[in-house]
């Protein structure tokens, strides 16, 4: 970590190994092309770089101005860091000079270093300022938002966003707070949702899922996914593969049926006189669906959501 930041945030990479040895970098394919579309604190970084060739390539992106800083400490002259969402992948690969990529891993959500750090605001566990944002030098802040947005839209927002099913009343006590207080810290929010939510999930902080459909939506984190998947989709060469990890069920919902769109293909009547050859084919095939063991759950407690899945461009069948 840089001194850009006073705190060293200790941050385990979720499904490391296995995320990376998904990508299959050996043989020929090691002197290729891949993407890390969020460099996080670089663990998946790293480890794609030492089993890189020394003609392979590694663009990575990231929102975050602090990631991009801990970027900034890999003199590796086979890595290249773009600052913004890998939603902007085909803009940033054209710049790049580059046409075809060989795998793209995607580690979707948020990282412990953000969670941890309260100044960012992504937490309720300790006071900060209600900012969510992952990249800090654009956008609006979720206080921001908060101050300005109608209550339909806040509602809206949190039960889609965040599966609450108290939304319309958090949505109300939001809006009933800020005409005599403005909402501008973390315990502040926290506190206010509490008094809203008339149940608890066992184990789980009446604040969580309000949390996380704000900074879903601060982010555009579920439309730079589609985005994102389907520009990592365009860049892959015949063979490439796809290797994303998510850890919320909207985010894995988008994954599961992105890829199932791209592996499962509508046949026309089967009493048309179509060759083989003419038929739609597949574009993907599905690899892997892979969990967290045991240990590591006991490890990292924050990895015990996530799933990574794994699939594999198809060459297209020739006539």
């Amino acid at each position: 970590m840089t001194n850009h930041v006073a705190t060293e945030y200790k941050h385990k990479t979720v499904l490391l190994d296995e995320a990376v040895d998904a990508l299959g970098i050996s043989g020929e394919r090691a002197n290729g092309v891949y993407i890390d579309g969020t460099f996080g604190r670089g663990g998946h970084s790293r480890l794609i770089l030492e089993h890189l060739g020394p003609q392979g390539r590694l663009i990575a992106f990231d929102k975050d101005t602090q990631a991009i800083a801990s970027a900034s400490e890999i003199s590796d002259p086979r890595f290249h860091i773009v600052h913004d969402s890998f939603a902007t992948m085909t803009e940033a690969l054209q710049e790049l000079g580059v046409t075809q990529v060989d795998g793209v891993l995607m580690d979707l959500g948020i990282s412990s270093p953000q969670v941890d750090d309260a100044s960012r605001g992504f937490s309720f566990r300790a006071d900060g300022p209600l900012d969510m944002r992952m990249d800090t030098t654009r956008g609006i802040s979720a206080a921001e938002w908060l101050a300005s947005e109608d209550e339909e839209k806040i509602r809206e927002v949190i039960k889609n966003y965040g599966e609450e099913r108290f939304a319309f009343q958090i949505a109300k006590a939001i809006v009933a707070r800020r005409q005599t207080d403005t909402i501008t810290g973390t315990r502040q929010l926290a506190e206010l949702v509490a008094h809203a939510v008339k149940t608890r999930e066992k184990g789980k902080d009446p604040a969580t899922r309000t949390f996380q459909a704000i900074r879903i939506f601060v982010n555009k984190e579920l439309e730079d996914l589609e985005v994102g998947l389907e520009a990592a989709f365009t860049a892959l060469a015949p063979f490439g593969r796809m290797s994303v990890i998510s850890f919320h069920s909207l985010e894995d919902r988008i994954v599961k049926q992105f890829f199932a769109s791209k592996v499962k293909v509508e046949q026309p009547d089967r009493r048309l006189p179509i060759r083989h050859l003419d038929l739609p084919q597949p574009q993907m095939r599905l690899l892997n669906r892979i969990k967290p063991s045991d240990q590591e759950v006991t490890e990292n407690p924050r990895s015990r959501s996530a799933i990574l899945r794994v699939s594999e461009r198809l060459p297209e069948v020739m006539s």
